[in-house]
C-alpha cells in the first residue's frame, strides 16, 4: 500500500475515526485504525459498539490496507510539517510515514485481523440538515441517563410522526425534548428508535453548521449516519422507552416568563457555594414579577433576585442547580416560559411564543422546612 495526501486532510480523518477506536482492548487491532487505499483513502475506527469511517482524496500508487495504532498514528501526523504526507507499508506490515524531512517507520497490523463493521439491513431513510441535527442533539443529550440499570435510557429516542422528528432524552430526574421537521426526501413516515448517547455525542462533533443533508439509515439492529464523507454506524438500543407524551403534565397552575441569560446568571452566582462534594438545592420563590433564589451550604449562604413576568403566589420550589442550568443553557430561545403547579410537581420550561420545538421538564427537590 502506498498513497500521498495533504497532511491536514489525513490529520482530520484520523482525528474523526479515532473517536470510535478502543482506548484499551483485549483485541489489539481495535486500538488501531483501518487504513484502506483504493481510488480514495478510507480511515475507520471501531470499538464493537460504534464505528466511524471517513474518506479523503489521495494519490494512491499502490492499493492496499493496514491497521495502525490510532493514538501513535494521530500524534505522528499531527506533528508533521504542513506538507504532503506519504504513507506506505510492505508485506511485513512495516509502515513508513514521510513528510518533508520527517520520516517514521512503525509496525502495523494485518487488516485481516480487523473486525468488519456491521452491515445494515436497510429499512428506511431519514434526511435532515446537519445544523438542525447538531442542534437537536446538543439541546437534548445532556439529559441522557448514565445509569446502566436502565440501558434504554442511556440513549435518546428518535420519534418520527407525520414528517416531524422528535428527539427525547430522560434520566429519571429530567426530560429534554426537541422537534424539527424533516426534509421531504425522508422515506419514514412514522416510527421510533433509540440511539446510544455516546454515539450521538460523536454525531454532534462530526456534524457542522451546514445546510447539507445528513442521511440516517435505519436497520433492524443498527443505525447509520452519513455526514458528508463520514459515516457513523451504531447499534440500536432495545427496550421500552419512557412514554414521554403521558409523562409531561397537560396543565399547570402558574405561568412565568423569564429572560434566559438573566436567569442563568442569577443561578450561577448562587451556585458558587455548591460543589460536587457540598450539595444543596437551589430554593426558588416566585413572587410578583420577582424570582428570589437562595441556597445554604457549609460554605455559607447565597441569595439573588431575577426579574420575571408573572407570579406563582410565593410558591417555593427546590431544584438541583446543575439540572436547571443544563436546561437553561440548552434552551434555543432567549425568553422562556416556566410552567409551575406546586412545590412537588414537575417544572416545565418552554418557549415564550408557545412554540412546541423544545421542552424541558425538571423534577423538583423536596425542601426541608429547617433549611432556611
Amino acid at each position: 500500500m502506498k498513497f500521498s495526501c495533504e497532511k491536514c486532510l489525513l490529520s482530520a480523518a484520523i482525528a474523526t475515526a479515532s473517536r470510535a477506536a478502543a482506548v484499551k482492548s483485549a483485541v489489539p487491532s481495535l486500538e488501531g485504525l483501518l487504513i484502506e487505499a483504493s481510488s480514495i483513502v478510507k480511515v475507520s475506527g471501531y470499538d464493537l459498539k460504534t464505528g466511524i469511517s471517513t474518506s479523503i482524496a489521495a494519490d494512491v500508487s499502490e492499493p492496499g490496507s493496514i491497521v495502525i495504532n490510532a493514538r501513535l498514528f494521530g500524534e505522528i501526523v499531527r506533528r508533521l510539517p504542513d506538507d504532503v504526507v506519504t504513507v506506505s507499508s510492505d508485506d511485513k506490515f512495516m509502515t513508513q510515514i514521510k513528510c518533508g524531512m520527517s520520516e517514521f517507520n512503525i509496525m502495523g497490523v494485518s487488516s485481516a485481523d480487523y473486525p468488519e463493521l456491521p452491515s445494515v439491513d436497510y429499512q428506511n431513510s431519514i434526511y435532515i440538515a446537519e445544523k438542525e441535527l447538531k442542534a437537536m442533539i446538543a439541546q437534548t443529550n445532556f439529559a441522557v441517563s448514565d445509569n446502566e440499570a436502565r440501558p434504554i435510557h442511556t440513549g435518546s429516542l428518535f420519534d418520527i410522526e407525520d414528517g416531524v422528528m422528535t428527539i427525547v432524552s430522560v434520566d429519571g430526574y429530567r426530560l429534554a425534548l426537541r422537534r424539527e421537521r424533516l426534509n421531504e426526501k425522508t422515506e419514514m413516515e412514522n416510527g421510533s428508535f433509540v440511539v446510544p448517547g455516546s454515539a450521538l455525542n460523536e454525531v454532534e462533533r462530526i456534524a457542522s453548521d451546514s445546510e447539507e443533508l445528513v442521511k440516517i439509515t435505519l436497520g433492524t439492529k443498527h443505525i447509520v449516519f452519513v455526514i458528508g464523507d463520514t459515516m457513523l454506524i451504531s447499534r440500536r438500543l432495545e427496550g421500552e422507552f419512557l412514554n414521554y407524551k403521558n409523562s409531561i403534565p397537560k396543565t399547570s397552575k402558574y405561568t412565568i416568563l423569564a429572560d434566559r441569560k438573566s436567569l442563568i446568571d442569577s443561578i450561577e452566582r448562587v451556585s458558587l457555594i455548591i460543589s460536587d462534594k457540598i450539595k444543596s438545592p437551589v430554593r426558588c420563590t416566585f413572587s410578583d414579577d420577582i424570582l428570589k433564589i437562595y441556597t445554604s451550604t457549609s460554605l455559607g449562604r447565597a441569595s439573588d433576585e431575577c426579574a420575571v413576568t408573572g407570579s406563582a403566589e410565593d410558591l417555593e420550589i427546590g431544584f438541583n442547580n446543575r439540572y436547571i442550568l443544563d436546561a437553561l443553557k440548552a434552551a434555543p430561545s432567549e425568553t422562556l416560559k416556566i410552567l409551575l403547579t406546586s412545590s412537588v410537581s414537575p417544572c416545565i420550561i418552554g418557549s415564550a411564543d408557545d412554540s412546541s420545538d423544545f421542552l424541558y421538564m425538571i423534577l423538583p427537590v423536596r425542601l426541608k422546612a429547617n433549611e432556611n
